[in-house]
């Protein structure tokens, strides 16, 4: 069923002053991912810290086995609807320098993206959700996910049955430090991309320096490629679309006085709908190989589909929005003109599932906005008082579409 005005009239009062109460126990936990950040598909530490936070909950709970995944199951008083709630678990890999005195312990990886406190505030949502019980006409289903930094997690764990619960709905919520702490900001439609990567191996023939005569050289045909490509966005794709191709690498040669005889390009390619997807696929496809031809040169050109597109749901985010004013305030809910061209797995789940993903504030008040590390730097830092509010959001949530 979904969310609507009656139903989030008849939240209980007092869903962001338990979030307060449970504010320990979701910064401790928060506190020891990010102590002990892990990669990828198997985070066997971060498994067993959810598993004990878990601990002493009426939860069905099965761990998976593709990867080290917890999908926790809170059955309600009464029959009902099923709603998903996801946090994701991995870190990513880079060396931190935030200063802070709990920062990783592990050489070269740490939770820069925030997923330790996805973590943690979907743990304490479940134990205040447990608490509640009475309140739920129907089953919440936890989604405690690793993977989702570029391994596809989430559909590791829709092939392993997390879906198996027929959820109704489906909703998580993912930390920003450049949003004020507390806001909450959505859109319904195209909220992030989806990413490919582009893999191209031009192939000529080396030879001598100073005789390129002689030679045939891939570098020319691949600088070519570059520029090629960026015109082709404009060409190609109308005004009113959005795509972006960026070529992050270029590799070709050992020394000053060799002509390579092959070059490589290496890039990323977003966009906001199949449609666009489908043909940038076909054209930069075209483009590569027969600019590679018009240098004299062969092309060997590679397209690895990524994530979907993470599109919302209109009437799952409508939902949303009246359970986040209702819990934390109207004016915390900030509506998102544009979608953001970065990608996220949560997409495997909303291409089967009604629901929504939101970006929940959390810079700290003392940074400057306009220097505020974003997701992804090592000097990234969030402010834990935003931790409630994604407790409280989440357990709103959850009520309102079972009770």
């Amino acid at each position: 069923m979904p969310i609507t005005p009656a139903s989030v009239a008849g939240l209980p009062g007092g869903l962001l002053e338990a979030a307060r109460v449970l504010q320990p126990r979701t910064v401790a936990l928060r506190r020891e991912l990010h102590r002990a950040p892990e990669l990828g598909l198997h985070l066997p530490r971060t498994r067993d810290a959810v598993l004990r936070a878990l601990d002493g909950l009426p939860l069905r709970i099965r761990t998976g086995g593709s990867c080290t995944s917890v999908t926790a199951v809170l059955d309600g008083d009464r029959p009902g609807p099923t709603v998903l709630l996801r946090g994701d678990m991995d870190a990513l890999p880079l060396p931190e320098d935030s200063g802070l005195d709990f920062a990783s312990g592990t050489d070269g990886v740490m939770h820069a993206c925030g997923h330790d406190a996805h973590t943690a505030m979907l743990a304490s949502a479940a134990r205040l959700l447990a608490d509640r019980r009475d309140r739920i006409a129907g089953r919440v289903v936890f989604m405690f996910q690793p993977g989702e930094e570029g391994f596809h997690g989430a559909r590791h764990m829709i092939d392993e049955g997390v879906l198996d619960e027929d959820p109704e709905l489906a909703y998580a919520l993912h930390i920003t430090s450049t949003v004020p702490t507390g806001q909450l900001h959505h859109r319904p439609g195209p909220i992030m991309a989806a990413a490919d990567v582009l893999r191209v191996r031009v192939t000529g023939r080396g030879g001598h320096a100073s005789a390129p005569q002689d030679a045939c050289d891939p570098v020319p045909a691949a600088a070519a490629m570059v520029g090629g490509l960026q015109t082709l966005l404009t060409r190609r794709v109308g005004p009113q679309e959005s795509a972006v191709l960026t070529v992050s690498r270029i590799e070709a040669g050992t020394t000053d006085n060799v002509i390579p005889e092959t070059a490589e390009l290496t890039g990323t390619l977003r966009t906001l709908s199949q449609p666009v997807r489908t043909l940038l696929h076909r054209a930069v496809t075209e483009h590569c190989r027969h600019t590679a031809l018009a240098y004299g040169c062969t092309a060997e050109v590679e397209i690895v589909p990524g994530y979907p597109v993470t599109r919302n749901d209109d009437r799952a985010t409508a939902g949303l929005v009246r359970v986040a004013e209702k819990v934390l305030g109207r004016g915390a809910c900030v509506a998102m003109p544009d979608p953001l061209m970065g990608s996220e797995d949560f997409s495997y789940v909303l291409d089967r599932v009604p629901g929504s993903l939101a970006f929940l504030g959390a810079r700290p008040p003392s940074v400057d906005p306009a220097l505020a590390p974003p997701n992804h730097s090592n000097r990234v830092v969030f402010d834990e008082a935003a931790f409630p509010a994604g407790v409280a959001v989440y357990a709103g949530l959850a009520l309102a579409a079972t009770g």
